[in-house]
Order: structure tokens, then sequence, then C-alpha cells
């Protein structure tokens, strides 16, 4: 039984709950529902909600430890000698899941029975034939005991799958009857409803905290995992980025960083004064006709691909920058360049600056404009002393969204500023940043347990601490500068 019909019939049977629980609240009130302490709706959320929710935890949970409990149990099947020279038992592990599949497959289509099955070995001659006939690709020949495992993963797989539906159907069946029994006048299901809606709320609050937990805790364990293979002193002040997966890595996290704030810096300098001068002029100075035509426009910049911005660099921005300045002034003679992507990374944050300033600045109280204006202020004189300051806080924080959109960036990077990692002062000159590294540690035939794989996730790591940096001086600025305003 797949899952989704598994999902089907307990949301059926939640459903024929909740018609149950309102037939039997009226019945108990016999007929006249004012005798309930509730409506007799929540009877019947009530029972939906002990028939449906602990068996769809119990259907989550089990789909979460099933997979761990058979590559257990697999990888104890596993000898020393079936895991080739080179390899690891991930990759044997792999090809049990894959010679499973493909039995399963092979069963299915009909090519094979189940005393075929129990007949054959892997020692057969056509057995990878077979299966390299259903799709499945193995990573190297089938030893013996990888297929015994194989066929006791697929044996164990097809139990587990009988006993989680039966053990789902049961516990919803469970609590329909259970919360069927619990019906009566004086039964408050109003609170058990209202608790449940409690407690998704506290649920949906606590993703967010956990999610970044997950984050931190994946990027700590893999970024502790790295320093035992790598020095952390060469990590960190080393000045030369050259990855070689066959030894000899010099991983120095400086030239990425720099290329990082470099492009992060052009690109803000280009988006900031153009985004908050244009915030400044639809909140302050244009009538209301240009307003409802130009914002819209410049919002349209947020929802251009990040793949159309790098097309346009390598295209467009490139070349011109190449032929116009950087060649005339003996700065460079590549197109790729941190001024090509900072431009076109500028462009694509005007709208994050712009839009999020043109609200705080429309946020600011009308009365704080009047008195400016009954003090006999202008209102070039109002928007600079007054209005700025006071929509400051918020300005910071459109700012920082831009800044940490920079620094997030990979495809524009990619494709206008190149790859190369060094510390170079000329806007001009082809550099990478580390969100481009990360990508390309982690991408590729290598594996994944060496130093140039694992890079990634202290690099990961190092972006995490300079932007949580970032964050809290946005915050100090914003608590130094916040005003009160009635």
């Amino acid at each position: 039984m797949t899952v989704s019909v598994l999902l089907f019939i307990i949301l059926a049977i939640g459903a024929a709950g909740y018609a149950l629980g309102v037939r039997r609240a009226r019945a108990a009130a016999g007929g006249d529902t004012r005798k309930l302490h509730s409506l007799t709706g929540y009877h019947g959320q009530s029972v939906l909600l002990f028939s449906a929710v602990p068996a769809l935890v119990l259907l989550g949970l089990w789909l979460v430890l099933q997979p761990l409990y058979l590559d257990h149990r697999a990888g104890a099947m596993i000898a020393v000698a079936d895991i080739p020279e080179g390899g690891s038992l991930d990759l044997v592990l792999a090809d049990v899941r894959r010679v499973a599949e493909g039995l399963d497959l092979l069963v299915a289509s009909g090519g094979m029975t189940e005393d075929d099955l129990a007949a054959m070995g892997a020692a057969d001659s056509d057995l990878k034939a077979r299966l390299g006939g259903v799709g499945v690709a193995l990573a190297g020949e089938v030893g013996e005991g990888v297929f015994e495992a194989a066929r006791d993963y697929r044996h164990a797989t097809h139990g587990l799958s009988l006993a989680m539906a039966a053990a789902t159907i049961a516990a919803a069946l469970a609590g329909l009857v259970f919360a069927l029994r619990r019906i009566g006048t004086d039964y408050r299901a109003r609170n058990v409803s209202e608790g449940f809606v409690l407690l998704l709320f506290i649920a949906s609050s606590l993703v967010a905290v956990l999610t970044t937990v997950g984050i931190v805790a994946s990027l700590l364990i893999e970024s502790i995992h790295f320093f035992r293979l790598y020095p952390a002193r060469d990590f960190l002040f080393s000045l030369t980025w050259n990855p070689q997966f066959r030894g000899g890595s010099d991983l120095g996290i400086w030239p990425l960083l720099w290329g990082t704030l470099y492009v992060s810096f052009v690109a803000l300098l280009f988006a900031v004064p153009v985004g908050l001068l244009s915030a400044i002029y639809l909140s302050e100075y244009a009538s209301r006709r240009l307003r409802a035509l130009a914002k819209p426009a410049i919002e349209v910049l947020a929802g251009i691909p990040t793949i159309v911005y790098g097309l346009f660099a390598l295209v467009t921005v490139g070349p011109f920058l190449r032929d116009w300045f950087a060649q005339p002034l003996g700065l460079g003679s590549g197109s790729s360049s941190v001024m090509t992507a900072g431009l076109v990374m500028g462009i694509m944050l005007i709208p994050f600056v712009s839009s999020l300033s043109d609200d705080i600045i429309n946020a600011v109280p009308q009365s704080l404009r009047d008195g400016s204006y009954g003090l006999g202020a202008t209102q070039s004189e109002t928007v600079r002393q007054v209005i700025l300051p006071a929509a400051l806080p918020g300005i910071v924080g459109a700012v920082l969204l831009a800044a940490s959109r920079a620094i997030g960036e990979t495809m524009i990077v990619v494709m206008g500023a190149g790859a190369a990692a060094k510390l170079d002062l000329n806007p001009f000159e082809a550099m990478t940043t580390i969100t481009v590294k990360i990508v390309s540690q982690l991408t590729g035939d290598t594996e994944f347990a060496s130093p140039e794989t694992l890079v990634a996730f202290a690099l990961g790591m190092a972006l995490f601490v300079f932007t949580l940096g970032l964050n809290i001086v946005a915050l100090y600025v914003v608590r130094k500068y916040r005003e009160q305003y009635e």
C-alpha cells in the first residue's frame, strides 16, 4: 500500500469520524443541542482530530525511522570483503537499495517470479543484465553479500510497509472509537479543538527556530569534521585558494571572502543611492499618477530570474565595460569582472531598497511634516532633517536585506565575475565569491569525505557568521537611532 493511499484512508476515517461525532453529540443531547457544552461542530472536530492526528504522527515517524532501520540491518549483513577497495559502506548500501528496487521491478513486470528470485544468486550471469534492463545502474559488480542483503532489504521493506499500514489504520480507528466514547453533554469538545489549534500555532512558530537550529547544527558538525582533516589556522589565515583533489590543497578563505565583499560593495554602492533617491522622489515629490506607474515598474526588477541577470551581465554589460573602460584604461581585457557582476547585481537590488524605503518613508507620521512646514522649513529641508532621520531604522533594514541578498547571490557572480579566487583591487579583474565555491566544491564526482568537499560547509559556516555579525551591527544602529512616534 502506497503512502498516498494510506493518507487517503486516514483522512477518510477522519471525515467519517467528524460526521459520526456530530451525530453522536446530537443523540447524546436528545435532539436539543442547547444541553451540550460545545457546539456539535466542535464534537465532530474532536473526533476528527483524535482519528487523524495520532495516525499521521505515527506515519511520519515510521517513514523517518524505517529507512534508518533498513540501512542498519543491511549494513550488518555486508562483510568487509564486499566493500570494494577505495569505496565505502555508503556506496555498497546504495547498491543494495538499487538491487532491491530492481528486483521489485523485475517481479512487478513479470520478468521474474518469487520462486525465480529465491533461486537466483549473485553468481547468475544475467543478473546485472536483468537489472540493467529495468534501468538499475550499479557502482560495481554485485557480490553475494550485496545480493543477499538486497533480497533481505526487499522482504523487510514489504513487511514493514504492511506493518505501517496496519498500525496507522489501527491508530486511526482506535482514536475514532476513543473520541466517540467521550462524547456527552458535559464533554468540553471546544476546549479540545481550540487546544489543538493552539498547539498548531506553537508548532508553526517553532518551525523557523528549529530550521535555524538544524541549519547551524548541520554546518557546525560538517565544519568540525573538515577542521579535523584540514588545519583551521591555514583555512582562516591563508591567502591562497587552490583546491587539489589529489592532494596538496591550499584552502584559504580570504580570497573568497574578499571577492564576496568586493562584489557586494560595488552592488550596494550602485543600488543604495539609486534605490533610496527613487524612494524619496516617489514618496515625497512624484504625483499619484506617476507613482502608480513607476513603483510597479521598479518592482518588476525583483521578479526577473537571476539567470536572466547573469545572461545580461555576460552578453551586454561585460563586453560594454571591457570595450569602453577596461581596455582603454589598461585595466583588463576580459568581460568577466567585479564591476560587471556588481553593476548587474546592483540593478537587481534596486527594488529591495526602493520599495522598502518607500514604504518606510510613507509610514512617517504626517504630523512631523506639518510641524516642519509650520516652522518654516522647505520640503527638501523637511526630507533631509525630519523624514530621513525618522525613517532611518527602516532604511537600515532595507539596506541590510539588500546586503544579505548580495552576499548570497551565485548565478550573477558565476556569469559576470568569473571563478578566479584572488586578492586584487582592480574592479575590472575576474574574481569569485564564497557561494560560487560552495556550489563548485559540492558538485561533481568527488568523494564527500575529502577536505576539498567538506570545505564547502566551513565556507557556509563562515558566511553564516559574517551575515550574523552584519545583522548585529544593523540591530545596534537601529536601536541607537530608533525614535518612538505617537
